[in-house]
């Protein structure tokens, strides 16, 4: 896959599974400079209008060992000096070790790879979909509605405090020593 084909898929995912929740999509948009001073050009720029939230998304694709390990390190600082929210998108099995360990520790950097020919969220893009979900506020897309906690009508005593204990019958020898009294 070519860098531009792996952008544009992610931009794709992100459209299809969020452009009904008010997010656009857009590629290849400038936006400030480099921490190195050069403009900077980002592969996308997601924003929802409403509220003007936007999030800067630099995507990297490696299938075979190569150069592009190289540029990482650079990538993520560059992300971390952005005026607004950014993360490092990436997929393939070229990475070095140490590349993808680094990737994997950061917390600008999520693995995304959409596998279905939909576009549909899967496990292997739920990363995305968490940075997503926290720069936009779309909680519901990646929290279960079966997961959130009810109190059910055996456990509502529980919130009343302990029971207290009803008094016990006196045994019988204890009943013969009161009556001997």
């Amino acid at each position: 896959m070519k860098p531009h084909e792996y952008r544009d898929l992610i931009a794709a995912y992100v459209d299809v599974n969020y452009g009904p929740r008010e997010v656009v999509v857009y590629t290849e948009v400038s936006l400030g400079k480099t921490i190195i001073g050069k403009n900077r050009k980002l592969d996308i720029f997601v924003l929802r209008r409403s509220d003007q939230r936007a999030l800067a998304v630099e995507t990297k694709y490696q299938e075979v060992p190569g150069t592009t390990d190289e540029k990482i390190p650079y990538a993520l600082q560059d992300l971390e000096a952005l005026w607004i929210p950014g993360c490092l998108v990436y997929a393939g099995s070229g990475w070095s070790k140490g590349v993808l360990h680094t990737l994997e520790g950061s917390r600008r950097a999520v693995h995304c790879l959409p596998e279905r020919p939909d576009l549909a969220r899967t496990n292997a893009t739920r990363e995305l979909d968490h940075v997503l979900a926290a720069v936009f506020g779309l909680w519901d897309r990646v929290i279960p509605e079966e997961r959130l906690f009810s109190t059910s009508p055996q456990l509502s005593l529980l919130s009343r405090g302990p029971k207290k204990a009803e008094p016990r019958p006196a045994s019988p020898e204890k009943k013969v020593v009161e009556d001997n009294r």
